[in-house]
């Protein structure tokens, strides 16, 4: 008889579990709360196809293989050169072509410091104001409002992806939306039953189970009904975003960050820059419709943008940066607008890391007692969705490996 698998979640890391469940011959089904797959991931339905932030791919990710192994990615919407050559940064309140030349000092570095913060270690190599500039631009990757107060080394890594040449970053044609109804094509070829619309309000008792979830909703289900994994509990983070978790919950909290979204639909423009990022500021633009015509009607450019915001900002804040970019790389972006929209991201950009503290400090992937963790802020290496990828595929192999029986879990 087979192993029987439960997935609560049915977003990037959700899928991935239960695709690689039922490729090793589990039983698998899989429950989301809302109506359509995706999580984050979820991309809008037209005349506008925006994604929930900016999404991209990186090809050197351990992702990357395994999709394509999958004929999961393609097709792709490639990035001409003379976009990718329109890539600007907004830098003393002026726009520039390159950023300041420290900063490839800096991505060259193998020995960026886990216990001190990145603005302290990289200005000691290159300037202060320099290291700050190079700390914003990984905003891109971080969402955090000021990126030079965590880890150097989870800064300096995402630092190295993010200007890595040839570019690293890729992006699926049509938006993240059609990479997930690919791998949910897939996973239900391989006989994995979805669920959607079904939100499940209490820890099942059939086991193993992968909550593929927010840390948030990963607290709701779990409550106290479960010991702490050993070596699972988080260090306290003064100053973070994310509160610590209640008691009694196995330290099912991190630091997350706040981030301010905006999407504009404009009339097309010759001489937009494909990208505008803040040196200035955590903050970033993009022109999706640079790669994509498809993503916007004829006529018009799709843009969407992230800024990060502090704890005790408003979202007005992050809009008036969002707008400074906007003025300084998109003329007349006011008047040109059809279509906008802003929100506002707590906790929902993945984990950032504070100086004395790797990936290996956050949320254990392993519960105890049959139930495994995956997604973005858990116990797992990786830049972006590369820790939900990894964290399901670690969800997934212990998973099946359990020893767990019904019979000896005490609720």
């Amino acid at each position: 008889m087979s192993r029987q698998i439960t997935v609560i979640g049915g977003g990037f890391a959700g899928l991935t579990a239960a695709i690689s469940s039922a490729e090793a011959g589990a039983t698998v089904t899989l429950y989301e709360a809302h109506r359509t797959l995706g999580g984050r991931a979820r991309t809008a339905e037209g005349p506008y196809h925006v994604n929930e932030g900016p999404h991209a791919l990186y090809n050197r990710g351990p992702h990357w293989s395994w999709l394509k192994r999958r004929d999961l990615i393609k097709p792709l919407a490639p990035l001409p050169l003379r976009e990718a050559a329109s890539l600007r940064f907004h830098h003393h309140g002026a726009l520039r072509r390159l950023p300041p030349l420290g900063i490839l000092k800096l991505r060259a570095r193998k020995d960026a410091p886990v216990d001190t913060d990145f603005l302290s270690w990289a200005g000691s190599l290159v300037g202060e104001p320099t290291a700050r500039a190079a700390a914003y631009y990984t905003g891109v990757a971080t969402f955090h409002h000021d990126p030079g107060q965590l880890s150097a080394a989870f800064v300096q890594e995402r630092l190295r992806r993010t200007t890595s040449l040839p570019p690293e970053a890729h992006y699926i044609r049509g938006g993240w939306g059609e990479l997930i109804a690919r791998m949910a094509r897939y996973a239900l070829a391989l006989g994995v039953r979805i669920e959607t619309g079904a939100r499940v309000d209490a820890l099942p008792e059939d086991r193993p189970v992968i909550i593929a979830t927010h840390l948030d909703s990963a607290r709701a289900l779990l409550g106290g009904g479960l010991p702490p994994a050993p070596g699972a509990a988080a260090p306290a983070v003064p100053g973070g975003d994310t509160p610590p978790a209640p008691a009694g919950t196995g330290s099912l909290s991190w630091s997350s960050a706040r981030t301010v979204l905006i999407d504009l639909a404009v009339r097309t423009r010759r001489g937009d820059p494909f990208a505008l990022s803040g040196l200035d500021f955590s903050g970033w633009v993009e022109r999706f419709t640079a790669q994509d015509p498809s993503l916007a009607p004829k006529g018009e450019q799709l843009i969407q943008g992230q800024i990060g915001i502090a704890p005790h900002e408003r979202r007005a804040d992050g809009i008036a940066r969002a707008e400074r970019l906007l003025d300084a790389g998109f003329p007349a972006w006011r008047e040109r607008t059809t279509w906008r929209r802003e929100s506002l991201a707590i906790g929902r950009t993945g984990a950032v890391d504070p100086p004395g503290t790797t990936w290996r400090d956050r949320p254990a992937i392993d519960r105890g007692n049959g139930v495994y963790l995956a997604g973005d802020q858990v116990a797992a290496p990786g830049v972006l969705s590369e820790v939900s990828f990894t964290s399901a595929l670690e969800a997934s192999s212990l998973a099946l490996a359990s020893s767990y029986s019904p019979h000896s879990f005490a609720a």
